[in-house]
């Protein structure tokens, strides 16, 4: 939901002016709470490994060299007749597919407002079509009665281990203030639960009082070191642009943010009682942004619209350095771009030369083709190169971190956090990686295999605490919920949570 839209719709002019102006979770496996009991965990399989000595600064402003550009021939996805709009999506490549969800109206849902559709392809240049053919579904609308009564928007998908999770932005009705943001989760990304108890995990700050009385929403989550970092907008936040434009994150180790919450703030990140925190630093004058991690660049990119099309603006881990100058991916946009992504946020692996080109992909929603609404979803991209990703080893842990591909050995390796993990079964390695490759790549030939996940391997279960997989008889690896167990064939052995602590703790396999 665009701020400067309440179901009235502004000439983009006028849009185009105001952006250049400027808790346990339900419905979800009870090893799910492994993700939210662990939180991030540095240190190796074996339970840690000596502190790095700190890096030489990093370089500002780099430029990287754009290799070409690319767009769909016209419109790759719009929802069915009764749709008068498609805008906000998100875009998920896993299983050989594009995934995408996006903000439209059905006549035909209820309650009228604003629906969450969802459709497939076999690539960001579609078409899209909904689950089986068709067209594309709505999956998530209003529920009468609560904060999301009216309007479900503004999409933000992950799959950490086999659980969804979808945040978005909600509201009861076209009052001012009305906007907060949801989480709702699933195992299959279209039949979807309320979780939080139907509650919003983050809603407007009130930091001040501005003519813009949209409220937070527009989420855009990723999933980094056990850590879920979510960018969202807030136009009653104290860092806002006049006209409330601005990008606020917070991060947690919960998916529900209702613990250990940090807000980034003018010191970086600092813990805060909860999400409604003061927001007291912006990193993106605009609406409408999407985040991802890119482990070529070792940053973050925030995508968001200027005139000349989808800038691209890149940070460090700790939102304190712009390590490479903005780039542009042109071409015409009426609304905020959709990044093309990994399940767990960050961005896919170029198989051509992984060492020195990293894509960009967007889908937006633009006027170009014929289109069957006001607006449909068009794909844009862009190769740029002189990443330095294979620099040196830390490089290359950094670029591959979440990668699974073939082992020399008939089995799969799944690199993760500096460490080359060996899994026999590739089904459980496809739900512990955020990415998997069809083909070895030489970069990581020298990287060494620290551990091995054998299929039927001892799990260990406590309450509160979620499922780990013994190494030995006692260090235990995290994984993120129960899916990855039944499919690695292993018996759970239920443990009291002091045992479980007495493990030691290895490499959380999920991220």
């Amino acid at each position: 939901m665009h701020p400067y839209r309440r179901r009235v719709r502004l000439p983009v002019r006028v849009l185009l002016a105001l952006a250049l102006a400027g808790l346990v979770v339900t419905g979800c496996s009870d090893g799910y709470a492994q993700s939210q009991a662990e939180g991030p965990a540095p240190g190796g399989i074996m339970g840690g490994k000596p502190a790095v000595p700190p890096k030489p600064p990093r370089a500002a402003n780099v430029a990287l060299a754009l290799a070409g550009t690319r767009q769909s021939s016209g419109v790759v996805a719009a929802g069915g007749e009764d749709a008068v709009y498609n805008y906000g999506p998100t875009v998920m490549v896993d299983g050989g597919k594009a995934h995408m969800w996006w903000c439209s109206q059905y006549g035909s849902a209820a309650p009228p407002g604003d629906d969450i559709l969802y459709a497939e392809a076999p690539t960001p240049d579609g078409p899209f079509t909904g689950p089986g053919g068709g067209a594309p579904a709505a999956v998530l609308s209003g529920s009468p009665g609560n904060f999301d009564g009216v309007h479900t928007c503004d999409p933000s998908v992950l799959r950490v281990g086999t659980t969804y999770l979808l945040y978005y932005t909600g509201a009861a009705g076209d009052h001012a203030l009305g906007n907060a943001i949801g989480l709702a989760t699933s195992a299959d990304g279209v039949h979807w639960t309320r979780a939080a108890g139907g509650k919003p995990i983050l809603g407007p700050s009130h930091d001040v009082h501005r003519d813009n009385v949209y409220g937070a929403g527009q989420p855009s989550v990723v999933f980094l070191d056990g850590w879920y970092y979510l960018l969202f907008t807030d136009t009653t936040g104290r860092a806002a642009g006049w006209n409330g434009a601005g990008q606020f994150v917070v991060r947690s180790p919960d998916p529900a943010f209702g613990r250990g919450v940090e807000a980034l703030g003018d010191k970086g990140f600092v813990p805060v009682p909860s999400t409604g925190a003061a927001r007291e630093r912006s990193v993106v004058d605009g609406f409408s942004a999407d985040l991802e991690w890119v482990g070529a660049l070792d940053a973050f990119a925030v995508a968001h619209e200027t005139a000349a099309g989808t800038t691209l603006t890149f940070w460090d881990r700790g939102f304190t350095l712009q390590p490479y100058a903005p780039v542009v991916l042109p071409g015409p946009w009426k609304e905020g771009p959709g990044l093309v992504r990994r399940p767990d946020g960050h961005a896919p692996t170029s198989l051509i030369d992984p060492c020195g080109t990293v894509s960009f992909d967007v889908v937006r929603a633009t006027v170009i083709g014929a289109a069957a609404a006001p607006t449909g979803l068009a794909h844009f991209g862009a190769d740029l190169r002189g990443t330095g990703a294979c620099a040196d080893a830390d490089r290359v842990a950094t670029t591959f971190d979440g990668v699974a591909m073939p082992s020399p050995e008939r089995t799969m390796d799944l690199f993760r956090r500096g460490q080359r993990i060996r899994i026999d079964r590739r089904s459980v390695a496809a739900t512990l990686a955020g990415e998997v490759l069809d083909e070895p790549l030489p970069p990581v030939e020298g990287l060494p295999v620290t551990g091995r996940l054998r299929a039927g391997a001892t799990v260990v279960h406590a309450e509160g605490r979620g499922y780990g997989v013994l190494l030995g008889p006692d260090a235990r690896w995290g994984l993120p919920d129960s899916g990855s167990v039944k499919l690695n064939g292993s018996e759970v052995t239920e443990v009291a949570p002091r045992q479980w602590d007495a493990y030691a703790a290895g490499l959380p396999l999920g991220g």
